[in-house]
């Protein structure tokens, strides 16, 4: 593990794949966006701002930057295209963030589900049989796949929302801050053995998830609306009918909100019941959109795998953040981490570092003894320390051969498991949990595995803490990848410019995909009256 810690190493953003920064204040924001003029050696800085309306202090600073180490392919064909030729070039946005059109037109799940429809008429125009086409529709067209975006809802705001992110060789990310109503949503999707199920992710999942939030505000509020005029019919029975003065002249708070575009239950209510309700029915909409996810992923690899047999090897690990007021939600599937930098609370506090995620690689004995006992018949479910010989993580999306005997029988030769006795050796079953922010939390890093090949946590935070402190409208998620970039150059003899040189591709035996997100808590400036010391 290389730990050396290098503050002054500056990298020409034209080099990294993504880098992009989203600044925060009371009343607006600030995107700023380097741009490396090919006839000039220096950078350019440009930078744009627009009326912001926060309704908390959630987050003062967000900033995101990967590098490329796999070349792969990009604007894969499945799902008939619609992936990568209409929805991910109309939501990338890998060097700034920008507002996404009013969605006057499809939104993406209905693109995705316009895919399934065409296939099913495919199977119509081929003379397919009634029987085969229900069979097709059934399986092609789950009944609770692709919910309706719903533009009512108070966290998919299509008029309010910025979105930044891009891809990174086999990885994801994306960040989507909806203004109006201080969610922030962000998202790494480390693929595997190719990009289709970062990329199905990258086009499907934040919708999904928005759309399950605001089924879950309205059934909320109908539960709120529901007490309220249980309690209002009581207190009416109780005075015999003499208070309809009072309650004709009663301003409904959430009909307020609704009138007003503003929906924000906690803003109504002091109800910590409800919140805890709320809290766990969050944890509930991100669990069901990755299980939805994974169906809907793998439904698509059964259809294609005929002619890209590639499909089922493909997976990727995810790593999804929700930031709503006081709370941080989180969802991991595989070795991507999010780690979180604290103090305890005294003026001369030292930074502490807490994993909020799980490793599910089997490297983490709790996850090598799941996998044994899982698979009492079989002597060998981990060979060479990977799963089957194949995969270190125990749990992502895709990855269909080590899940299903008919896609690891498209294989041949080699890449075919042939002692597959007792699938499924890989699960999509995700660690979920939720975090209530206090005023000792400075900054939450969010990280790809490639990130963790070099730096411990303990050193994530300190780097990004330091830097902070000389730098404080500078990007910390830039900064870290240049400090990795120095690492991995020493530790393979190089200088930093001669690694960036080397082809993408070849590059991979240097250092993986590096995918960071930096989110600074609340206000700025307390972070940096925090110690060094960890």
């Amino acid at each position: 593990m290389v730990e050396q810690l290098n503050i002054d190493v500056p990298m020409p953003a034209s080099k990294l794949s993504v880098s992009f920064c989203y600044q925060c204040n009371a009343t607006g924001y600030t995107s700023s966006m380097s741009i490396k003029d090919e006839f000039d050696d220096s950078d350019s800085v440009m930078t744009w701002s627009s009326t912001m309306k926060m309704r908390n202090g959630s987050f003062s600073c967000l900033s995101g930057a990967a590098l490329s180490a796999n070349a792969t392919l990009a604007n894969t064909r499945i799902c008939n295209g619609i992936i990568g030729e209409e929805i991910l070039p109309s939501i990338d946005s890998p060097k700034s963030f920008r507002r996404l059109p009013s969605s006057s037109s499809l939104s993406q799940l209905d693109l995705v589900s316009l895919s399934f429809t065409n296939s099913i008429a495919s199977l119509v125009g081929s003379g397919s049989t009634d029987s085969e086409i229900v069979e097709n529709e059934r399986n092609l067209c789950p009944s609770n796949s692709f919910p309706t975006r719903t533009e009512s809802s108070s966290f998919l705001n299509a008029m309010d929302v910025q979105m930044a992110g891009g891809a990174a060789g086999e990885d994801r990310v994306q960040a989507v801050c909806p203004e109006e109503n201080g969610w922030l949503f962000c998202g790494i999707y480390d693929g595997f053995n190719g990009r289709d199920a970062a990329d199905f992710l990258a086009g499907t999942l934040y919708n999904r998830i928005a759309s399950s939030l605001h089924n879950l505000e309205w059934q909320t509020m109908k539960l709120h609306r529901s007490y309220e005029s249980n309690s209002l019919h009581q207190l009416s029975e109780s005075t015999h009918g003499n208070v309809n003065s009072d309650i004709s002249s009663t301003t409904d708070p959430y009909t307020s909100s609704m009138e007003d575009g503003e929906i924000d239950l906690f803003q109504s209510s002091d109800d910590a019941s409800t919140h805890d309700t709320f809290r766990c029915g969050v944890i509930k909409c991100l669990n069901g959109a990755v299980a939805q996810a994974e169906s809907d992923f793998l439904c698509m690899v059964e259809r294609e795998m005929e002619d890209r047999p590639d499909l089922v090897s493909v997976g990727s690990c995810v790593l999804v953040v929700l930031l709503h007021m006081n709370d941080i939600y989180l969802l991991n599937l595989g070795d991507s981490r999010a780690i979180l930098a604290t103090s305890d609370g005294t003026r001369d506090g030292a930074l502490k570092t807490i994993q909020l995620t799980e490793t599910h690689t089997v490297d983490n004995e709790s996850e090598k003894k799941k996998l044994l006992e899982d698979h009492p018949d079989d002597p060998c479910p981990i060979v060479n320390g990977r799963v089957k010989g194949k995969l270190k993580v125990t749990r992502a999306v895709g990855v269909g051969y080590l899940k299903e005997s008919k896609m690891n029988d498209m294989l041949m030769g080699i890449l075919r498991i042939e002692n597959l006795r007792s699938p499924p050796y890989v699960h999509p079953h995700p660690f979920t949990m939720s975090h209530r922010v206090s005023e000792n939390d400075h900054f939450v890093v969010l990280g790809s595995d490639g990130l963790f090949d070099f730096f411990s946590n303990d050193v994530v935070v300190r780097l990004v803490h330091l830097f902070i402190q000389q730098n404080p409208v500078g990007d910390p998620a830039k900064h870290l990848i240049e400090e990795l970039v120095q690492a991995a150059a020493k530790k393979a003899g190089f200088s930093a410019d001669e690694l960036l040189n080397v082809p993408v591709g070849r590059r991979r035996k240097y250092h993986d995909d590096v995918t960071v997100i930096v989110i600074i808590l609340g206000n700025k400036q307390r972070t940096s009256t925090a110690s060094t010391s960890l």
